[in-house]
């Protein structure tokens, strides 16, 4: 897989860097003794209160230093791409941040980290420091296990130690907050991916199909490898593996947490199936979804729990000045507020429905058609545009025939103003607008003089002034415009014909001057003909062929 960075061994530092650099007021800094020891921490820190240190090896990034900040962590040491950081690096974090009041570690459950960071507070409380440690092992994806790993909700006993500490308590009392949080702590993640480790070879060991369940944050294989479903169901698998964790009675915190390299699109479909599960019953506040505590681009997420109580809820509601913290919010309900509702719309598109055999068959035909093209036109416009003109053209289509029982086919006019309003509505994107501007257009002149062609020429004139768009463009223009021109003849066989031939002729447009295929290049649209153009194309022949055999 392809990375963005220069060298490998420096890419940890040069992130640490870039968030120096974009951190609000220099409120953070690094030690003297970076690259080869890197801790960052407040810079505004002054050992008055217990220090909270947590980190690991880099690759999940916002954690660990982009927890860094005033009501959170002091300082973070980060390692290698998932290597632990090596005692000296821990115990000069410790050194730097701890103050009378002393230090509390916050270690992920892996032996390199227990180790490390273990090894670190010996070695500090042999110094004199006060230092305690705790232990988040809050992975449930292997049943049994002695050892469970410690992944994304560390990131509560994070927020929770660094509320307490932020108050001025005790590194005893920090601590027992911080260790009674970790044991209350639930996670499990699900990914269609492994991660790709900048500078490495990179091989997915899951099928086109697959998904993987229980994996880490490093990589790790899942627990079972299970078959790609929809969302609704991934989450329902999940639900069922973290709801006999959970203690019974009371609310909890829920963590959504992006692995690294889910769309946020996606990720707010993940909150709405998680948080419309019997899971979502048992939650009060709610965090993220957000990236958090990453692996590297993992095309997966990972819900987190905590029991709450007052103490809990006080702190993980309270502000803190990282801004990689998202703010725990409160579950609530969807806010639904009225749309306003508009009279009939022109020549009584909202108005009475009427039957008309021969345009319902039309219309039917045309839309029937488009559908089944949905998956060519993306194809087509995946090679000269964003790919998405097949599932648009087909979302129109399906709305108007989801509504072919409310039209007035029996009037024309009427008709044509109501396919405007369903397009103008349903089907987005610049198509959408273009098409109801040409369909609404015409419906206002099939009102003033009864003549369809006309009328559609009409439609075109003020979809081109709107659109910008003429033949030549490569558009769906090249192809509707002749198409017209030759129905004005009354054949609807050479108005097909001309329609086919336009879309045939942008292939050899080697420069689009409107829409997403004008930010192409000439060798990628060389051959490719334009997707809206054959969308006309197929629809003008379905007319034809209904036309023959009338």
């Amino acid at each position: 897989m392809k990375h963005f960075f220069n060298r490998r061994e420096n890419i940890v530092t040069e992130a640490l860097d870039g968030l120096l650099l974009t951190s609000s007021n220099g409120r953070l800094a690094r030690l003297d003794s970076f690259p080869d020891i890197k801790v960052i921490l407040r810079a505004d820190w002054d050992k008055s209160k217990v220090a909270i240190i947590s980190g690991g090896g880099a690759g999940h990034e916002p954690s660990h230093a982009g927890f860094v900040g005033k009501g959170m962590l002091t300082a973070a040491v980060s390692g290698e791409i998932f290597a632990s950081p090596s005692v000296d690096a821990v115990l000069t974090a410790i050194r730097a941040v701890a103050g009378s009041k002393g230090a509390l570690l916050i270690v992920k459950n892996y032996t390199g980290d227990r180790l490390n960071f273990g090894l670190a507070a010996e070695k500090a409380r042999a110094e004199g420091f006060d230092v305690e440690m705790v232990i988040v092992a809050d992975d449930i994806a292997i049943p049994g296990i002695n050892q469970p790993r410690g992944v994304a909700g560390t990131l509560f006993v994070h927020k929770i130690a660094g509320h307490h500490a932020e108050r001025g308590e005790d590194l005893k009392t920090v601590t027992a907050y911080a260790a009674a949080a970790a044991g209350d702590i639930v996670s499990l993640g699900m990914s269609l991916s492994n991660c790709s480790v900048p500078g490495q070879a990179h091989e997915d060991r899951l099928g086109a199909d697959e998904g993987e369940l229980g994996l880490g944050i490093h990589g790790e294989p899942g627990v079972e490898r299970i078959a790609l479903q929809p969302v609704t169901d991934i989450v329902a698998t999940m639900v069922a593996r973290l709801t006999p964790t959970l203690r019974e009675g009371g609310s909890h915190a829920l963590l959504i947490n992006n692995l690294g390299a889910v769309p946020p699109l996606e990720m707010t479909v993940i909150a709405n199936a998680v948080l419309s599960s019997p899971l979502g019953r048992r939650v009060r506040l709610i965090v993220g979804p957000a990236p958090m505590m990453t692996a590297l681009n993992m095309n997966g997420f990972s819900l987190s729990l905590i029991r709450l109580d007052a103490e809990r809820e006080a702190a993980l509601t309270a502000a803190v000045e990282p801004h990689a913290w998202m703010p725990a919010v409160e579950r609530h309900e969807i806010r639904i507020v009225a749309a306003p509702r508009t009279s009939a719309g022109l020549n009584g598109a909202n108005g009475k429905a009427g039957e008309n055999d021969r345009n319902r068959r039309l219309i039917t035909a045309l839309c029937q058609h488009l559908i089944s093209q949905e998956s060519e036109l993306n194809r087509l416009d995946g090679r000269v545009g964003d790919g998405d003109t097949g599932s648009t053209v087909a979302s129109g289509a399906r709305s108007v025939l989801a509504r072919l029982d409310t039209l007035p086919l029996d009037r024309p006019a009427a008709t044509l103003a109501s396919l405007g309003d369903i397009l103008g509505t349903s089907m987005g994107g610049s198509s959408g607008v273009l098409l109801s501007i040409f369909f609404t257009a015409a419906g206002k002149a099939m009102a003033d003089k009864a003549d369809i062609s006309a009328a559609l020429l009409a439609g075109l004139d003020r979809m081109t002034f709107y659109g910008g768009a003429g033949v030549g463009d490569r558009t769906m223009v090249d192809a509707l415009s002749p198409a017209l021109l030759a129905l004005a003849s009354g054949d609807v066989a050479a108005a097909a014909r001309a329609a086919a031939a336009g879309a045939e002729s942008t292939k050899t447009m080697m420069k689009a001057k409107a829409g997403r295929a004008s930010y192409v290049g000439e060798r990628d649209l060389a051959g490719v003909a334009d997707p809206g153009a054959v969308a006309v194309a197929g629809a003008f022949g379905v007319a034809a062929s209904l036309a023959l055999t009338e």
